[in-house]
């Protein structure tokens, strides 16, 4: 992928059915929950609004999506923004979309005035953990067996970048 092929912007309500299918395709027993799949959706957008979402378009098709929310709903926690999804198509990977996303979302949280995203990631998604630590996350916690998939204990990963210093 080129960078001129290669666009993020903000979601449309027209998006709603190319990111559903990219998310009930794109997550396995290693980095989503299965039950959150198992449930049957009719619209991406039923969990968060558009307003929440940043796409990455690849020659005009979304390719890819990054879920960037407030982390808190109080006061004391203003700044601190929180990735709840990424999520890119299979035939768009390892092609730096994901990166454009997690870009784009550094750049949204500076206009904000955000001083760091946090997000949660399982320990089994080395794949994840790794283009995080590569885009200057670093881990913050680890949650041991936070979680049984598929019969199996998984560890929850904080990690967060700050995008200014306190």
């Amino acid at each position: 992928m080129t960078a001129n092929r290669l666009t993020v912007r903000r979601a449309l309500v027209t998006d709603d059915v190319a990111l559903l299918r990219i998310d009930q395709t794109s997550w396995d027993v290693s980095t989503g929950f299965p039950s959150y799949q198992e449930h049957i959706r009719e619209s991406f957008f039923a969990r968060s609004g558009p307003e929440a979402h940043l796409v990455a378009e690849y020659d005009g098709e979304v390719v890819g999506y990054l879920r960037l929310q407030d982390k808190y709903t109080f006061p004391e926690g203003a700044g601190v923004l929180t990735i709840n999804g990424l999520a890119v198509a299979e035939k768009a990977r390892g092609r730096g979309v994901a990166t454009a996303l997690l870009d784009a979302a550094d750049a949204e949280g500076r206009l904000l005035g955000a001083r760091k995203i946090s997000l949660h990631v399982h320990g089994t998604n080395t794949a994840a953990r790794r283009l995080y630590e590569r885009n200057g996350y670093v881990v913050e916690g680890i949650h041991p067996n936070e979680y049984v998939i598929d019969g199996k204990y998984v560890d929850s990963v904080d990690m967060a970048k700050t995008l200014w210093a306190v």
